[in-house]
């Protein structure tokens, strides 16, 4: 791999781990469990996941959610609890210390006040919260959640995830929780536990007990953790979870173990049969031509260059990424068609490039394994027929039925830079824009 790889393979790694929703926990777990797969999952705001949980009889704290000012006015006398928590909804982290467009800081507010209440909710609702993982124009707030506060005595951090290194499912558990896990498995790690779980066989008494006992819950309060560890195994096998994250998993003065703070993510595989939850989710946060090529099968991530990039396969993208910034480019976009790719998608991968006005030149490298070079010769000319493509386009084509897609491709008549190799392409492509 080039010397150059380290920076586009970290900005791609972490995009796909802020969509999956837990950046801090893959990069400070990772001396733990240095396998964790990483892949773009579907998130859900932290309301949702309480829902969830709770229905699969995991214990959460009581909440109502507040999306207009006439929600506002009753959620207090609702609840009727001794004190209140106040929570902006975004899939960001970082809320509590984070600020508003309108000046009001904290996206996580607590008081004992009722009337309070509305006020701190419209404060947050309808405006922008600027955390250290959002855009620096901050995320819309459309939802606030106001929940029961509860009694915490005592914080510890457990989570449910999918582990390349052993094979499956392994919990993660830590005495420590409510904090930034990542420091604590730099300068602690070994306050950080792993348990195995084998696929086939799920949880035992064995397994729950030794959990609980890393988390070091005693007496009474062992036995109720053991049986939220349990209900979470339940929770994670049910819904085709790939991770569940609680932080913390908080004992409680009413002698409750309580989830009071869930990451939940799901398998994109799994959707087919998770219809109900997949609903759910939210796309206002993410980029729209990434919402867009989700519909069509296709893996987009933004970039901050003008050079967009179609190919197959990640790791051809970041080959082909790796070879723009060599010639001295810079990649625009990850976008990955995928091994059964069809005509149509490639039509619909012009549009989501094009769709970028940062984009000044297209460069589409495909190796044809599985997929037929003719298909994405014949998309490549349907989409500049039918969107009229003004930016120079470098075509890399190689392997199945190559020479075909070639022919189809020269026979076109369009202005159409063909390459031989990708090293050639890159160059062409860096070349292309500087003379325009």
């Amino acid at each position: 791999m080039l010397s150059v790889s380290g920076s586009i393979q970290k900005t791609i790694k972490m995009t796909f781990i802020l969509r999956a929703g837990f950046k801090g926990f893959v990069k400070g777990i990772s001396r733990t469990c240095p396998n964790v797969l990483v892949v773009r999952h579907l998130n859900l705001l932290e309301y949702q996941s309480k829902e969830l949980l709770a229905k699969h009889g995991v214990t959460v704290q009581r909440f109502k959610m507040v999306e207009s000012a006439s929600d506002a006015d009753g959620v207090a006398s609702a609840l009727n609890a001794e004190e209140y928590v106040i929570k902006a909804q975004i899939l960001a982290g970082g809320r509590g210390i984070g600020y508003f467009d309108n000046g009001f800081k904290g996206g996580v507010h607590i008081t004992k006040n009722p009337t309070d209440v509305k006020g701190l909710s419209l404060k947050m609702l309808g405006n922008r919260l600027i955390t250290k993982q959002t855009p620096k124009s901050g995320i819309p707030v459309n939802k606030v959640m106001v929940a029961e506060s509860v009694d915490i005595k005592r914080e510890t951090y457990l989570s449910i995830l999918m582990d390349r290194g052993n094979n499956g499912p392994v919990y993660v558990a830590c005495a420590q929780g409510g904090v930034d896990i990542e420091t604590v498995a730099e300068k602690t790690p070994e306050a950080i536990k792993t348990f195995p779980v084998d696929i086939t066989t799920g949880i035992n008494d064995k397994i729950a007990s030794d959990v609980a006992d890393a988390l070091q819950f005693k007496g009474e309060m062992k036995d109720k953790a053991v049986q939220e560890i349990k209900r979470l195994w339940s929770f994670f096998v049910s819904v085709d979870a790939v991770q569940v994250e609680i932080n913390p998993l908080a004992e409680c003065g009413n002698g409750q173990v309580v989830a009071v703070d869930a990451k939940i993510s799901f398998d994109d595989n799994a959707e087919y049969r998770q219809k109900d939850i997949f609903k759910m989710e939210d796309t206002t946060e993410l980029d729209p031509k990434e919402v867009e090529a989700a519909k069509h099968n296709l893996n987009y991530i933004a970039l901050n260059g003008n050079i967009g990039c179609l190919v197959n396969g990640a790791g051809l993208a970041m080959a082909t990424m790796d070879i723009i910034k060599l010639e001295g480019g810079e990649p625009a976009n990850f976008l990955d068609l995928g091994g059964g790719v069809k005509e149509e998608q490639v039509t619909q991968a012009f549009k989501i490039l094009t769709s970028d006005s940062r984009v000044k030149a297209i460069l589409v490298n495909v190796f044809g394994g599985i997929v037929n070079c003719a298909t994405v010769a014949n998309g490549i000319v349907a989409a500049c027929r039918k969107s009229n493509i003004s930016v120079p386009l470098v075509v890399r084509l190689e392997g199945t039925n190559v020479n075909s897609a070639r022919t189809i491709l020269k026979e076109s008549g369009l202005p159409i830079l063909l390459a031989s190799n990708l090293g050639e392409a890159a160059k062409k492509a860096v070349a292309a824009i500087k003379s325009t």
